[in-house]
């Protein structure tokens, strides 16, 4: 049997300086290339999708999300799911977690008539309810960082490659490198990097690594890192590739060597920011979308066979899963921290917010005796415009950069649309009276003063065109 490759894209509409009026722009550039690649080169992918991310593909751009529906129709496309808005799943507590998965998977359904069996978790971050949440949903299979896991569990991994969890740094995503020469010659944990891992709960999990993913993103860009002359050669992509496969203990399993943003594919996505502090967002790189064409290409001329991730734990035996006990709460892909997010002045500020109306809703509902927020359809819609003012990229990056300040607005109108149809909803059913279960008049004045600091703020993309109109006179 050949060893298994898996290539999933994800995609996110609510990036962090993804302009909203661009966001129909990048549906077309990224994910319908992506879509149409996979439909000439019959090559099967998994693509991830938050559940905002398919409402908009389908309302702006339903020609795309006719494109995605025909690719899994056809079995050459797997959806994969994750919460319906993109949020820090361990910084938002369980129930809201597991409440936004539910309705991501729901949309997922609706939009596209397939309930998917894969999971992708925001950013890979971890907290210990991850895997059960997950499980609760109705996910078999989980798409998770094997970098966060590898310098979590084993601390001679940590201690040779010198890399530290912080919260105050953007990643270790350049660095992850060094992990490689330490774990090539041990066996065990390449049996755990290159089949799927059984929880305890019954969850499959497959890993991701930059060790394999960083080098793919760098070739789809076209640039270097500062330390070279020319930019990743596609020789460079099959040598590691080849490296990989031999990798694999007996020759039987399967490595996952992209998951990463889908909007690498056809545009420069976050790229230059996070890389070089340089205000470029999203432009178009047509270039990688044949890249990525070169890359599908040079799997297969390595004998690879692309897989779907719902059909991996049958064709690769899975084996027990080892230390996810000690994968540290709060960390993240990247050899990043979730805990980064919450870090933020914009994350200090808007998530009281949304918890002080999320306690509010559940104490009405349990008022009304009502079990669930997503059993009442105002409730759930009162719940599903909280989630988005949780949306991780009003939230991200730190100084000296910054989320847009149009990120950061769509927040505060999902948390003040949550608010008042709160309050509806408590006038609706006779609780006018009773403002010490949610007051939304105190709340909407909160929300208001909020508003004001951060919309005081400076912005990224503001300060660096002021910048180069300055430079420019």
């Amino acid at each position: 049997m050949k060893p298994g490759i898996i290539f999933m894209p994800h995609g996110n509409l609510q990036y962090s300086q993804l302009p909203p009026a661009k966001r129909a722009w990048v549906s077309r550039e990224s994910y319908g290339k992506i879509f149409a690649l996979s439909e000439r080169m019959n090559a099967r992918i998994a693509f991830e999708a938050s559940g905002e991310t398919l409402e908009i593909v389908a309302q702006e751009t339903p020609e795309v999300m006719a494109q995605l529906v025909a690719g899994m129709k056809a079995g050459r496309i797997e959806g994969v799911a994750s919460p319906h808005t993109h949020i820090m799943t361990c910084n938002v507590g369980r129930q809201v977690a597991l409440d936004s998965l539910k309705e991501g998977l729901d949309t997922w359904e609706r939009l596209t008539g397939v309930r998917p069996v894969t999971g992708w978790n925001p950013e890979c971050g971890w907290a210990s309810y991850l895997p059960d949440i997950y499980r609760e949903a109705g996910i078999k299979t989980l798409i998770a960082d094997a970098d966060s896991w590898l310098l979590s569990a084993y601390p001679e991994l940590r201690e040779g490659s010198g890399l530290r969890f912080d919260v105050r740094g953007h990643s270790n995503k350049n660095a992850l490198f060094k992990l490689e020469p330490l774990i090539e010659k041990r066996a065990e944990i390449l049996r755990l990097l290159t089949r799927p891992n059984t929880l305890g709960n019954g969850l499959q999990v497959i890993f991701r690594t930059d060790m394999m993913c960083n080098i793919m993103l760098w070739y789809l860009m076209g640039a270097t890192e500062g330390n070279r002359d020319t930019p990743i050669q596609l020789d460079e992509v099959r040598a590691m590739l080849a490296r990989w496969k031999g990798r694999i203990p007996g020759g039987d399993g399967l490595l996952m060597p992209y998951a990463e943003d889908a909007e690498y594919v056809g545009t420069t996505a976050y790229f230059y920011v996070k890389q070089f502090g340089q205000a470029r967002f999203f432009e178009h790189a047509p270039e990688s979308v044949q890249r990525f064409a070169d890359i599908l290409g040079a799997a297969r001329e390595q004998d690879f066979e692309l897989i779907l991730p719902r059909e991996a734990a049958a064709r690769h035996a899975p084996v027990p899963a080892e230390r996810f006990a000690a994968i540290e709460n709060g960390c993240a892909w990247h050899g990043g921290t979730a805990k980064a997010w919450a870090n933020t002045v914009y994350s200090r500020m808007l998530d009281p917010l949304c918890r002080s109306i999320h306690e509010g809703a559940l104490a009405v509902a349990a008022r009304l005796g009502i079990a669930e927020l997503r059993a009442d359809p105002a409730l759930r819609e009162v719940l599903r415009r909280l989630t988005t003012g949780y949306v991780s990229d009003a939230r991200w990056p730190p100084p000296p950069t910054s989320p847009g300040r149009f990120n950061v607005v769509e927040a505060l109108d999902a948390i003040e649309a949550a608010n008042r149809l709160l309050g509806e909803f408590m006038d609706r059913r006779g609780l006018s009276a009773e403002r010490s279960l949610h007051s939304p008049g105190i709340m909407a004045t909160q929300i208001a003063s909020v508003r004001d600091e951060l919309m005081g703020m400076p912005y990224f993309e503001e300060r660096a065109k002021a910048a180069a109109a300055g430079a420019a006179r």
